[in-house]
């Protein structure tokens, strides 16, 4: 009801003088608004009795958020500094926490928390709810999987609530907590559900989290386009890998080959102003500089192009070198290298899933891929490239990417993403092999800013 709404209460006579004067002290009355109106027609609580509804809804809500063991995980058993994390994770994860906190304080707009699987976003979710039922302030927390279940088991006659009142509770919840939304079954019931849900929640906008490990880009549009709404929406997304671990090795220790360039740095970045033509060294001095401000504001995609032994790989490796002295971690990886690892989890004896292998290829804070091209052509081999690359432009997350392939002879996916000029610079190299090694020359291009 609107705040300037009037009141129709019960006309039952009375003259007890503290007896409310809008319900005359039934509780209840109709909200003297237009046809049209949402609360037209129905029967609410009075504002006396807003305490004792608002104490009870609490309650209930509270027990139907079933939290059972998550009730244990508040903010202050949150391990803020995290599992031997690096510098940057560190600051990331204590960012998240410090935001979860904020949101709990005063809830309002919408929290989503990405990152992969463990790296504490339900944890910082549940104490969201904790917190709040602390303060006697009604919040929901439902698992987006089992909700789907519940609201069909409503069909059943024997439920003891009915959907109408389920779906209700959810949709116009003071703040609700969903956690792992995509994980669910993706039928068209349930995207149709989530939907209606997240779209009233969305345009009256009610204070919602949102827990979810799987790409945006992966989700109904729908929901997607809500979820990207800055003006409400405010993103958190975990860098932190998972703290439980797994029997496996970090990635940077079981993949990335930075440490085989620890001499490739900005400094020792040779111009070769004495042996090239102008229309060369200008391209070089170009990319140097561009390779320089990647590295100090990493954003979007950075595409160096040139033939073999041209630089190309030396920039990367600097930005990459760059980005480690400052305390942030970055994966520089041969794109074949890549493959090669997300093919090995396929073996029987696998310790890492596939699915998680490129899960933490897709939420690498900073991703270097060198030799684009230089791997099998298959297509499987472009499938995964293609969601790879789709995943982390439509997550804004910095990649830097080295090719010695003409822009026409990149898969014709891979390359529309590569075109976007407003999320990635292409940096054409058009000075010829360090080694001396003659080759066809990259196409000059123009520089795209």
């Amino acid at each position: 009801m609107t705040q300037d709404a009037t009141f129709q209460g019960n006309t039952k006579n009375t003259d007890e003088a503290d007896v409310c004067p809008l319900c005359r002290g039934l509780g209840y009355l109709t909200p003297d608004v237009p046809a049209g109106h949402p609360d037209f027609g129905r029967v609410v609580p009075c504002p006396c009795r807003r305490g004792v509804v608002e104490e009870r809804r609490a309650r209930r809500l509270l027990e139907m958020s079933n939290l059972g063991l998550l009730a244990q995980n508040t903010f202050a058993t949150f391990n803020s500094d995290g599992v031997a994390l690096n510098a940057h994770d560190q600051r990331n994860l204590r960012a998240a926490f410090e935001a979860a906190q904020e949101f709990a304080a005063d809830p309002e707009g919408w929290l989503l928390i990405t990152g992969t699987y463990g790296c504490g976003k339900t944890h910082l979710a549940a104490a969201i709810v904790v917190a709040l039922a602390q303060r006697g302030h009604p919040v929901l927390f439902q698992v987006v999987p089992d909700l789907l279940d519940h609201l069909r088991a409503t069909f059943s006659p024997r439920s003891p609530v009915a959907f109408d009142q389920l779906f209700q509770d959810v949709r116009e919840a003071p703040c609700l907590v969903l956690d792992d939304l995509g994980a669910q079954n993706a039928t068209p019931w349930a995207l149709e559900k989530l939907y209606q849900v997240l779209n009233h929640r969305y345009n009256n906008r009610l204070p919602t989290v949102i827990t979810s490990n799987a790409p945006l880009e992966e989700m109904d549009p729908r929901v997607r386009s809500r979820l990207t709404d800055e003006s409400l929406v405010r993103r958190l997304a975990i860098t932190a890998p998972d703290y439980r671990g797994s029997g496996s090795t970090s990635l940077l220790s079981d993949l990335g080959t930075l440490s085989h360039h620890a001499s490739q740095t900005f400094d020792t970045f040779d111009t070769r102003q004495r042996e090239l033509e102008a229309d060369a060294r200008e391209s070089l001095h170009f990319a140097l500089a561009a390779a320089r401000e990647f590295a100090a504001s990493p954003r979007g995609f950075l595409l160096l192009q040139g033939e073999h032994y041209s630089g190309k790989t030396h920039l990367a490796a600097a930005i990459a070198n760059a980005r480690l002295a400052e305390g942030y971690p970055a994966l520089l990886v041969e794109v074949s290298d890549l493959l090669d690892y997300l093919r090995a989890a396929f073996e029987p004896a696998a310790p890492v899933s596939f699915e998680k292998r490129l899960q933490q290829l897709r939420r690498a804070p900073l991703l270097i891929l060198d030799n684009l091209g230089g791997q099998s052509s298959s297509p499987w081999a472009h499938e995964k490239l293609y969601q790879l690359l789709s995943y982390r432009l439509g997550a804004h997350l910095p990649t830097v990417i080295t090719t010695s392939l003409t822009l026409e002879e990149i898969e014709p996916r891979l390359r529309v993403r590569l075109m976007d000029k407003e999320h990635c610079l292409i940096v054409p190299i058009i000075a010829t092999a360090y080694r001396g090694r003659s080759r066809s020359r990259a196409p000059r291009g123009r520089k795209q800013t």
